[in-house]
């Protein structure tokens, strides 16, 4: 393939590709099963672990890469939707986490663990809209087998 392409465009190749295998392991779809286990290792409590699962689900779809502007110019990051509004603060360490809001947007979910567990904390579940709307009282997901 390279003995195709013009001088230097070997090069180039090589050099895309390792920027899209860089994007591919900074960005992760999970599922359902990889993301019990993952919360499982960041000391999630199994008794609440269906529930941490669903408001997973329910808020990001288990990417860790979404990112969402709010009406009230907030912007919700990474796997637990984490708010800018009081948590962390874009392009800058702040908030109530004391952390980049862009550090949640990476496969690496030690940080936004950490952070969840803060507001679940001071809030409970309730603090995740999707939870309440899609979590709250009804039929959570089966991690059993996971």
């Amino acid at each position: 393939m390279a003995s195709h392409l013009p001088k230097g465009g070997a090069l180039v190749l090589i050099l895309n590709l390792l920027l899209l295998s860089q994007w591919e392991t900074e960005s992760k779809l999970l599922t359902r099963c990889q993301l019990a286990k993952e919360l499982l290792r960041h000391d999630f409590p199994r008794s609440y672990l269906s529930n941490w699962v669903c408001l997973v689900e329910a808020e990001s779809g288990r990417s860790t890469s979404k990112s969402m502007q709010l009406p009230n110019q907030s912007v919700s990051y990474g796997l637990f939707q984490i708010n800018s509004k009081n948590w962390c603060r874009k392009g800058r360490r702040g908030g109530i986490c004391n952390i980049k809001c862009e550090e949640f947007l990476n496969d690496e979910i030690s940080d936004d663990s950490r952070c969840a567990m803060q507001i679940f904390n001071r809030h409970g579940f309730q603090a995740w809209p999707g939870w309440m709307s899609k979590c709250r009282g009804r039929t959570l997901p089966d991690v059993s087998r996971c």
